[in-house]
């Protein structure tokens, strides 16, 4: 049975994406102007407060699959599945950018583009879980096997989820573990830092929030589409 198509408003319409283009110019700005270059690594840092906010909606898309696939498995209704398909797209995209930038940081720092990090290398893993998970639902013959079949492995890669998180506690690596630590001892010596990282974790996290209700919404309409046409083979009408 089909979902009704999610309700909007026109002000919210309106309001949802001048709100993610306001968050996104100001944290632009803050970041290749208004915030001071670090005193070792230099402009290179820079990059440090976009690579960061990349992991904010990266983590809560994937939790979200996680929790959406299992309500999914259990009460069988597409509109769990539609909001754990569109996180897993949002936060492969966003996972992609994270190391991205990640590695573009790495080379100058550390002087190389990739180092099997425990963490780096259980965020790749991660990166793979859920862009199977995509290539379950696109490759399936039967549909609705494909949709149970990545919901499982949606809810299984939570797993890898916490070990990225732990992983710098529990191995040696050469990976921050903090970046702020329990005395409140940062590197982010400038309170402009830690601001302008504030804002850019707003900003990005309002941008994945905004393209997960559009992806939904689009979702919703596909099915609506699809039980159209299945309605016209059907009758003939």
């Amino acid at each position: 049975m089909t979902a009704n198509t999610p309700k909007t408003t026109p002000i919210t319409d309106l309001l949802a994406p001048a709100a993610v283009i306001l968050s996104m110019l100001t944290a632009l700005y803050m970041v290749f102007i208004a915030v001071p270059n670090d005193a070792f690594q230099g402009p290179v840092q820079r990059i440090f407060y976009v690579h960061l906010a990349m992991w904010l909606p990266t983590f809560a898309a994937f939790g979200i699959v996680g929790v959406t696939s299992l309500l999914f498995l259990w009460k069988k209704d597409r509109k769990w599945d539609h909001i754990a398909t569109g996180s897993a797209e949002l936060g492969l995209l966003f996972c992609t950018l994270g190391l991205a930038t990640g590695c573009i940081w790495a080379k100058p720092i550390w002087g190389t583009w990739w180092t099997w990090d425990p963490r780096l290398t259980l965020t790749l893993i991660l990166w793979m879980i859920y862009a199977a998970y995509l290539l379950l639902r696109n490759l399936a013959t039967d549909p609705n096997q494909g949709a149970v079949m990545a919901a499982i492995l949606g809810v299984s890669g939570v797993v890898d989820l916490y070990l990225v998180n732990r992983a710098v506690y529990w191995w040696r690596g050469i990976h921050p573990a903090v970046v702020v630590t329990k005395e409140g001892d940062s590197g982010l010596t400038d309170p402009m830092m830690r601001i302008t990282l504030m804002v850019c974790l707003l900003a990005f996290f309002l941008l994945f929030v905004w393209l997960l209700r559009l992806r939904i919404r689009t979702a919703y309409l596909e099915d609506q589409v699809d039980d159209l046409r299945n309605r016209v083979l059907v009758t003939g009408v």
